[in-house]
């Protein structure tokens, strides 16, 4: 049986989560929409609105989930 694409992309945040609560911040699952191949993330706490969170879904998170996801084409934020 082969895990979710949700159960799959919450593993990796739990590994990238520590960084960002660091900051007091945090990310998580909101959709993936199969037709486009998009995932959807929120940003919380201090990341939501922090004008470097474009920089950390696509050069950290987005990079992650793209290497390890292959039904994911991209990632977006909420």
């Amino acid at each position: 049986m082969s895990l979710s694409i949700e159960h799959r992309v919450n593993e990796i945040l739990d590994n990238l989560r520590p960084y960002l609560q660091e900051d007091d911040g945090d990310v998580e699952y909101v959709r993936f929409e199969e037709d486009t191949r998009t995932l959807v993330l929120r940003f919380l706490g201090n990341c939501d609105g922090c004008p470097l969170s474009m920089m950390t879904l696509r050069g950290g998170i987005e990079r992650f989930i793209l290497k390890d996801i292959p039904e994911v084409r991209r990632v977006e934020k909420e």
